[in-house]
């Protein structure tokens, strides 16, 4: 562990302005998460693209939100086979330990998971292909999805129509889980599928009736 360094200034300057700050202004709110535990409202899955700020976009307090972050927001089907499974553990704890009413897929524009998952696809990317790529053996979750996006002549739909489908792949794995299911049909838990548009800050929700992404 000797080439772990400490972290650099900029970050130890932000950090001491936040404890002197948001942290003194509202240490009594912080005391009282530390000391009473978290109680979510929902999970969220979202991609780790820095620019999705999940928090904001919500105007989420702390403690009010179970966030999940992987590479293109995508939830594996339901696989007890005893291998490490991050995503499946984390939807796990927050709706059978947390018991979270709400679970929201939050996909996004530009990403640049999507776009590696099409690239392999259409053999541009055989980094990706090769069986050690971790991230391309996590987006053949989406592969077969390409095949409903394939015809789309302009590159920048595709990949939008291709975001969108990542999000409903994991919406339908979500349901073969079957403590999910369970919960889902008894109505303690509700489902969610979410588009955001980066630059123009929009938001879109899915709907199963019309099998389509609608502002919101």
């Amino acid at each position: 562990m000797h080439r772990v360094r400490p972290l650099p200034n900029y970050l130890v300057q932000r950090y001491h302005g936040w404890k002197a700050t948001g942290y003194a202004d509202n240490k009594a709110w912080y005391r009282r998460l530390a000391s009473d535990g978290q109680h979510p409202r929902a999970m969220v899955i979202a991609c780790c693209d820095s620019r999705v700020n999940v928090i904001s976009i919500f105007g989420a307090d702390q403690g009010e939100f179970f966030i999940h972050r992987n590479i293109a927001n995508l939830v594996p089907p339901f696989q007890p086979d005893g291998d490490h499974h991050g995503t499946s553990a984390a939807v796990e704890y927050a709706v059978q330990v947390l018991k979270v009413s709400n679970l929201m897929v939050l996909g996004h524009s530009g990403c640049g998971g999507i776009q590696g998952c099409i690239d392999m696809c259409k053999g541009h990317a055989p980094e990706l292909e090769d069986k050690g790529s971790f991230v391309g053996r996590w987006m053949d979750i989406l592969r077969p999805r390409f095949e409903s996006v394939r015809d789309i002549a302009d590159d920048k739909e595709q990949a939008r129509e291709m975001e969108k489908q990542a999000v409903v792949t994991s919406l339908q794995n979500l349901m073969t889980f079957p403590w999910i299911e369970e919960k889902v049909n008894a109505g303690e838990l509700t489902l969610h599928g979410l588009w955001n548009d980066i630059g123009e800050g929009s938001l879109e929700n899915y709907s199963p009736e019309s099998g389509a992404f609608h502002p919101v």
